[in-house]
């Protein structure tokens, strides 16, 4: 037990870059020293500027004091508990955000009521404190104070003390999407206090990190549709705030238009007719901008944007008249930041008729549970598990063992196949083909290994999707007039349920197959 654990930490830490682990040692010791930093003095000299089109964000707060993310809800009837812990982190950390200053129908005296009660609560912080939530906070602060046109230096002299604590705290120990909005911000604030410093830090991560994190078919790297939303939303924010004030004299506007461009390609690409997403790796509902209020802000932008083809991001998307495929055959994501992977090499998904199908089954929560755990394992996705083990080693919330690596055989416009090593342990490779004809799918895996394995593949369908008859070795989806037959060689089909995660803290029941086989299977989905 302790040789595998070894073993797991091992293989966890062995893929980070140095400067992730150096920026741990640096900040840890730093703290446990107590050594201070040195902050700027601040001097009144901020400007509030143009921001004349964007996307509201989603409605998080009621005038009853009613907070509501991630699918909860809760009422401070007094005082705001601006630590409020009984959600967990991550709902504490959307309090800290403040996305609800830029919500459609808040009113501004509101939205000041809501600052003035946190800058009185300022001493007592704890998650608000940490650079991730001074980052999201730090910009829908200053949309909002530039929205009113608002001159308050308690509100600027607090601010500016956060966004310092930012500069002294940026993620270099996580780097990633954290790191990427850490520079976003900085130069939000750049522009704000006019801070040259802020600006010259802001532009540095950003130039590294847009071309570390958007891949050359324009995905972001962590491989997660919400999280390319995200990224692209700030991104857009960046340009247009660049476009209509003219303060810094950098140049790196172009810069940033060119990485939107690609973004705004692959997200096209992508994202089904109905708008939907695919839900492949940390992905869920009603987090990020939808890919409609995108691309119709980077029309308000003027920015033009064309076909792509999907390549280094590892997602390959089939269309028809009838159906949607979306097939994953590449990496789990970036080796020394995976916490946003699940074990899922070779999952798909499938809309028919405009309409989920086959699905991945999303996540519900980023709480280090057992929740988190099957959410990420190979089984939650529509692929095959080998002696019920994970095809890539998640474990702990956020954290990657060995991982599968991905060998593509074959590729051309109607058949996909590729195989991949992630059972190791067993001495086993996983190879699949995907291929289509005119009115069928075909899905044929092929499991080589040199010793006894058991072998399981799974299907998971939408909730939506019940009226499923099971007949031998075939699945009748009668009000789809869907027939999904497999090979006589398997041993059984197997119904199950499942929960489909609907948003964070919100699930829904739903049905699966779960299909043994010995070493092949053909699995043919006819519409």
């Amino acid at each position: 037990m302790l040789l595998r654990k070894l073993s797991l930490y091992v293989n966890t830490l062995k893929y980070m870059k140095l400067k992730q682990v150096s920026y741990q040692v640096f900040y840890r010791a730093r703290k446990k020293l107590g050594i201070q930093q040195n902050f700027q003095t601040f001097k009144e000299n901020c400007v509030p500027f143009e921001f004349p089109f964007g996307i509201s964000n989603p409605i998080s707060f009621e005038a009853t004091s009613t907070f509501t993310f991630l699918n909860k809800s809760c009422v401070f009837p007094d005082l705001i508990d601006w630590n409020y812990p009984e959600y967990g982190k991550l709902w504490t950390y959307n309090l800290n955000y403040f996305d609800f200053l830029n919500q459609s129908n808040l009113d501004a005296d509101v939205g000041m009521e809501l600052i003035e009660s946190y800058i009185k609560f300022d001493g007592q912080l704890k998650d608000g404190k940490e650079p991730y939530p001074i980052s999201l906070r730090g910009i829908n602060w200053i949309k909002f104070i530039s929205k009113n046109k608002l001159s308050i230096s308690a509100i600027d002299q607090i601010l500016f003390e956060h966004y310092q604590i930012l500069l002294a705290n940026r993620e270099y120990h996580l780097l990633g999407n954290h790191l990427l909005e850490n520079g976003f911000s900085l130069y939000f604030s750049a522009y704000y206090f006019r801070n040259e410093k802020f600006l010259k830090s802001a532009i540095e991560i950003l130039r590294a990190e847009l071309n570390e994190q958007i891949l050359k078919d324009g995905a972001h790297f962590e491989l997660s549709a919400m999280y390319h939303q995200i990224m692209l939303h700030r991104l857009l924010d960046c340009i247009q705030l660049a476009k209509y004030n003219h303060w810094a004299k950098d140049a790196i506007l172009p810069f940033l238009e060119e990485k939107a461009t690609v973004m705004l390609s692959w997200l096209e690409t992508i994202t089904y007719v109905n708008g939907d997403i695919p839900m492949m790796n940390d992905s869920t509902f009603q987090i990020a901008p939808t890919t409609h209020q995108l691309l119709n802000y980077a029309k308000e932008l003027e920015i033009k944007w064309g076909a792509i083809q999907l390549k280094e991001s590892g997602y390959r998307k089939w269309n028809d008249e009838k159906y949607e495929l979306v097939m994953d055959i590449g990496a789990i994501g970036p080796n020394y930041i995976p916490g946003h992977a699940h074990a899922d090499t070779f999952n798909f998904e499938l809309y028919v008729d405009n309409s989920p199908f086959i699905v991945d089954t999303g996540i519900s929560t980023y709480e280090k549970n057992e929740r988190r755990q099957v959410e990420r394992s190979t089984s939650s996705h529509n692929t095959v598990v080998l002696n019920q083990l994970n095809s890539t080693s998640v474990w702990g919330g956020f954290r990657v063992g060995k991982r599968a690596e991905v060998q593509v055989l074959n590729e051309n416009s109607i058949q996909i196949k590729a195989s991949h090593n992630g059972y190791k342990e067993i001495k086993a490779k996983h190879q699949r083909c995907f291929k289509r004809t005119e009115n069928q799918i075909i899905i044929e895996d092929l499991v080589d290994s040199k010793k006894d394995f058991s072998a399981m593949a799974y299907l998971h369908f939408h909730p939506s999707i019940g009226n499923i008859v099971q007949n031998d070795n075939e699945l009748d989806c009668r009000d789809q007039k869907i027939k999904i037959n497999f090979d006589k060689n398997i041993r059984s089909v197997r119904k199950l349920e499942y929960d489909y995660c609907a948003g964070f803290n919100k699930t829904l029941a739903a049905i699966a197959f779960e299909i043994t086989f010995d070493k092949e299977l053909k699995t043919t989905i006819t519409l």
